[in-house]
């Protein structure tokens, strides 16, 4: 199957896309698209393959579904373009980046320059219904996001995976903890930010890591 996807992800993917689950999920998504009102855009949908390549690759973060109000998603895992209001998991982010590097709250939500650095910024599901959380779950893409993780974790070496919640946590169990930095806490959004993602320094950590194993680090 020709998916429009960044050229060093389709090599690594390249027999992924041909199994029979990814040809239902296609036909899904497809359907979706036709029949409703979906997000991120169609032509979005692999926007954080697109703008990380394979051979970039420095850090993974791990989200779950895309946002499903008007506007908000673009490929991207908790990030919003530029001019939108930022959800309440993405402001609490930003707090705790102004905690751990002390950088300022920053005018956009929009992440693109940290994926443009080397930062995947990976939805487990990555379309939606609009204003329905969580209605395309369970159609396909996690089996294809976990074969990106498994992926990364077999061929790659020295990626900081950063895994907030326990959705993100479950997702990561398998990764090989000898190979990669994984770092994990509770969720940002409101209702457990304050139990232990405040103050867990994922940002300053990972760069530490990635400094120490002679790694551009990313700036935040």
């Amino acid at each position: 199957m020709d998916v429009k996807i960044e050229e060093s992800w389709k090599a690594v993917l390249a027999d992924e896309f041909e199994k029979p689950y990814f040809e239902k999920l296609t036909e899904f998504v497809h359907q979706e698209y036709r029949s409703h009102t979906v997000y991120p855009p169609a032509k979005l949908i692999f926007n954080a393959f697109d703008q990380c390549s394979f051979d970039q690759l420095k850090v993974v973060i791990l989200g779950q579904d895309p946002y499903h109000g008007p506007g908000q998603a673009h490929g991207l895992c908790f990030s919003v373009n530029d001019g939108v209001d930022f959800p309440p998991s993405l402001r609490n982010i930003f707090k705790e980046l102004k905690g751990d590097v002390d950088k300022p709250i920053p005018a956009s939500g929009n992440l693109t320059d940290w994926a443009k650095q080397g930062v995947l910024l990976l939805n487990a599901t990555l379309t939606v219904r609009a204003h329905q959380a969580g209605s395309h779950q369970k159609k396909g893409w996690e089996d294809f996001t976990d074969a990106v993780i498994h992926r990364i974790n077999e061929t790659k070496e020295n990626v900081v995976f950063i895994l907030w919640g326990s959705y993100a946590i479950r997702k990561g169990e398998f990764i090989d903890r000898n190979k990669h930095l994984v770092l994990t806490s509770v969720h940002p959004s409101p209702l457990s930010a304050s139990r232990g993602f405040f103050g867990n320094k994922h940002f300053s950590r990972a760069n530490e890591f990635l400094t120490e194993k002679g790694i551009e680090r990313i700036r935040w």
